[in-house]
């Protein structure tokens, strides 16, 4: 017997299941940079989701996740934003200024989608009296938070401007996923990902699956006149 040639067909073979609750994170995150960034007329940027085994995989059970690659309009900020927009022209600055608030709101629609599908299984309400931002925390959004808690600390070195700022972003954020079109293109991209967890969405790919309920909306409409 070739135990090495047994492992690698196992592991080859093994089924790759991610939850559902990832899967809807996921799907929330790319909607808000699909669907959201072309709302705000901002420009398109590449993105794609992997399934990769998750870092916590034990030796029995293979799990793994979901994860969206790329997607943001600043990849990266100096120290200041203020200083390093302070030559910019006024057009210049305000899209610079939009760029930044599309990627906290695109950020926080990741974790805002996981918890509305886990309050939609519960049977409870989803509302924004209900869920606040330090909540996110327990749907899988801490690294979120890391990463916006750094942009709006390079955005807005006011804290109390900055905290005014990040509710906005917030309801924003909540109010993107939890329009009905939007929701059941989050809904569509989530149910394919959960069911059909290959190792990469393109771009393109996803770009297709959260088109498909827009494009049925507007037969609709177009139906009903």
């Amino acid at each position: 017997m070739n135990l090495n040639h047994n492992i690698n067909f196992i592991q080859n073979n093994v089924h790759i299941h991610i939850s559902k609750r990832n899967a809807y994170h996921q799907a929330g995150h790319a909607a808000a940079i699909c669907l959201g960034n072309r709302e705000k007329q901002l420009p398109a940027v590449h993105f794609q989701v992997t399934v990769k085994p998750s870092a916590y995989m034990s030796k029995i059970s293979c799990k793994y996740r979901a994860q969206v690659e790329g997607g943001r309009l600043l990849e990266s900020l100096p120290p200041s934003f203020a200083d390093a927009t302070r030559h910019l022209s006024a057009t210049e600055q305000q899209l610079c200024r939009s760029a930044i608030e599309a990627d906290i709101i695109n950020l926080l629609a990741g974790p805002l989608s996981e918890a509305k599908y886990v309050a939609l299984c519960d049977g409870e309400i989803f509302n924004a009296n209900l869920v606040y931002l330090g909540a996110l925390q327990f749907y899988s959004g801490k690294a979120e938070l890391e990463i916006i808690n750094d942009l709006m600390g390079c955005y807005l070195p006011n804290r109390a401007e900055r905290k005014q700022k990040l509710a906005e972003l917030f309801l924003a954020s909540y109010s993107f996923i939890n329009k009905n079109a939007n929701w059941r293109a989050i809904t569509t991209l989530a149910e394919a990902i959960y069911l059909n967890p290959k190792e990469v969405y393109s771009c393109e790919e996803l770009m297709a699956l959260l088109d498909e309920p827009c494009s049925a909306d507007k037969l609709i409409a177009v139906g009903s006149h």
